[in-house]
């Protein structure tokens, strides 16, 4: 996982509790760090001695050769977050940050068709680069936007939402809710529920005609979104979730497989950049912790089930895993874990982070 210095363009205030950063990328790092709508970067700071990483989506749309790559990130300000207080009280342009090239696989792709995203809060960073990349390049393709904030006043990127309405007025279908301030006209105030999901959706865009929906904001949200969805028989394959914020410490915790329990001693073979190594597995650690003890290259950013930059493929072996909110189904199905969730379960398990 390879970190480049990038000087900081620009800290832009987009509410009381958020910022939009802007960085500069030289030419020689253009084709390094052009996104796919939907994708992330990984900011690195050292901290009262300690490394902290964070993941943050990248907002602005995709930007093909030869034109420049357009890098901003939105973050907002996480209760005794180290990263997100130091971005909102100390960064300044002309600081350089330590970033990763955009990763990510809540992607979407430019094709035509009709797409739609739920988001809450901060969740509307990477969905404002999707819709603004897909209505940009595709002249037929649609995007409806249902956004959640707690007020007015606490909406991130507010002026380029409305900017891209008006630029797409017959293309862009956009409806604002807010969960703790009532306005005269819109929606009523109140959260987006899966029952109250289940009800509005139906009732503001033709569900059945949607092609790929994205969710991402809270676990709340996301989750109420998910449930609503397949109760109105959206398929799982259509459905795409990242979640910013798990307030829930149990939420989404995976239970061991029936009646195994994490061996007394395990040895972990783990194959990174190429190279394998065998190493002996402490007692509790997960996945990751084992490596990072052995590699200190090994991929992680949030450390908390939520980014997927740890992702891994189970070769041999089995795992339980905490918490999993990054990876669908099907990468679960195929064999993928999440290092910085997993513990083994068997005296020997083998991973391959290039897989």
């Amino acid at each position: 996982m390879r970190f480049h210095p990038l000087r900081v363009r620009e800290v832009e205030r987009l509410t009381d509790d958020a910022v939009a950063v802007t960085f500069d990328v030289p030419p020689e790092l253009h084709d390094t760090f052009r996104h796919v709508p939907g994708q992330h970067v990984t900011l690195r700071r050292e901290a009262d001695g300690v490394e902290v990483r964070r993941t943050y989506s990248v907002c602005t749309p995709a930007a093909a050769a030869p034109a420049a790559p357009r890098l901003k990130v939105g973050i907002r300000l996480v209760e005794g977050g180290v990263f997100s207080t130091y971005a909102l009280k100390e960064l300044s342009a002309g600081d350089t940050v330590e970033v990763t090239p955009p990763a990510g696989r809540f992607v979407l792709r430019p094709r035509p068709g009709r797409f739609a995203a739920v988001v809450g809060g901060s969740g509307i960073t990477p969905v404002l680069s999707i819709a603004a990349t897909l209505l940009a390049e595709q002249p037929e393709a649609r995007f409806h936007l249902i956004r959640s904030d707690r007020t007015a006043a606490s909406a991130m990127f507010l002026e380029e939402v409305a900017e891209l309405k008006d630029r797409y007025p017959d293309r862009l279908h956009l409806v604002h809710t807010l969960s703790r301030e009532e306005r005269q006209a819109g929606l009523p105030a109140g959260r987006l529920d899966a029952d109250r999901l289940t009800t509005l959706l139906p009732a503001l865009l033709p569900v059945p005609d949607v092609d790929g929906w994205f969710l991402c904001g809270p676990h709340g949200l996301v989750d109420g979104a998910e449930k609503a969805l397949y109760a109105l028989g959206v398929p799982a394959s259509a459905v795409h979730q990242e979640v910013f914020h798990v307030d829930d410490a149990s939420a989404g915790r995976r239970e061991q497989v029936p009646g195994r329990s994490a061996p007394g001693a395990a040895t972990l073979t783990a194959t990174l950049g190429g190279r394998m190594g065998v190493w002996p597995a402490g007692n509790g650690e997960t996945l990751l912790e084992t490596v990072l003890r052995n590699r200190s290259d090994a991929p992680y950013a949030c450390r908390g089930g939520v980014c997927g930059t740890c992702r891994v493929k189970l070769v041999s072996g089995e795992v339980s895993m905490d918490r999993n909110f990054a990876l669908e189904p099907e990468e679960v199905s195929a064999g993928y874990v999440l290092a910085c969730q997993a513990h083994p379960l068997t005296e020997a398990v083998t991973v391959d982070f290039d897989a």
